[in-house]
């Protein structure tokens, strides 16, 4: 039946539109063409809000900027390495990114920005920054491969053995002082050994104290990853255990 142009056609268009008011289901757009509504897209709406709300303010803090910071330099690394053959350099850079990995947790302490994502995008970063650099420089040559590659192949299954856990519910949990102290031990050992390489005039010496850092810093990564396993064990019975009461 065809809509009504007179009287009658604007009643039935108030009817329409009041009745789309008051459920929330329909409503006219300005041509007078019928749409679905606005209950549903505005609660769909709000939800959205309410989730990425606290995750916008969360990114945006020192701490997690420093994190980035950190993760921007890596190319930067890489190309000094590979790109300009200028081993000194890149050995410079890698220490640096090494050794101010403390300054994001201290600055998010200092100044109350802890966050859930700063939490997962901290430790996730300086992984990525040990596997990439002790990748690099054992393609360049400047550290022997079982040397470099037992550090690579610990990271990739602790790595994987959290993510693992993680999807089967487990609680994530902080890495122990042990934990963080083979990172910085290999942190400062590897670029040593990267500029003992170099031509620097104290190479000699900076490839001694790699290996006298690094030696150590190696049984202590296997010796953690050793303790995160019933770790993550207890955490995956953990939440089977809650899942199933």
């Amino acid at each position: 039946m065809a809509r009504g142009d007179g009287a009658d056609g604007h009643e039935h268009h108030a009817l329409v539109v009041a009745q789309g008011e008051v459920s929330g289901q329909f409503a006219f757009d300005d041509s007078g063409e019928q749409r679905r509504h606005s209950a549903d897209d505005s609660s769909s709406l709000r939800i959205c809000e309410l989730a990425f709300a606290p995750m916008g303010r969360n990114l945006a803090t020192w701490p997690n900027l420093v994190t980035l910071l950190r993760l921007f330099c890596l190319p930067l690394f890489l190309w000094l390495l590979f790109g300009r053959d200028h081993r000194e350099a890149a050995a410079y850079l890698l220490g640096v990114l090494g050794t101010t990995d403390w300054i994001d947790g201290w600055l998010a302490r200092r100044l109350d920005q802890r966050s859930e994502f700063g939490a997962v995008f901290d430790p996730a970063v300086d992984r990525l920054l040990l596997i990439v650099g002790v990748g690099a420089i054992v393609l360049d040559g400047s550290v022997p491969a079982w040397f470099g590659w037992s550090v690579v192949l610990r990271e990739v299954f602790v790595g994987a053995m959290m993510l693992g856990g993680t999807a089967l519910g487990m609680q994530r949990f902080a890495v122990n002082q042990w934990g963080k102290n083979y990172t910085f031990a290999l942190m400062v050992a590897f670029p040593l050994m990267l500029l003992g390489s170099s031509d620097a005039g104290w190479a000699l010496g900076a490839r001694n104290a790699g290996w006298a850092i690094g030696l150590p810093g190696l049984v202590l990564c296997y010796a953690t990853a050793v303790l995160y396993v019933p770790l993550v064990w207890r955490g995956v019975r953990t939440a089977r255990a809650t899942s199933a009461a």
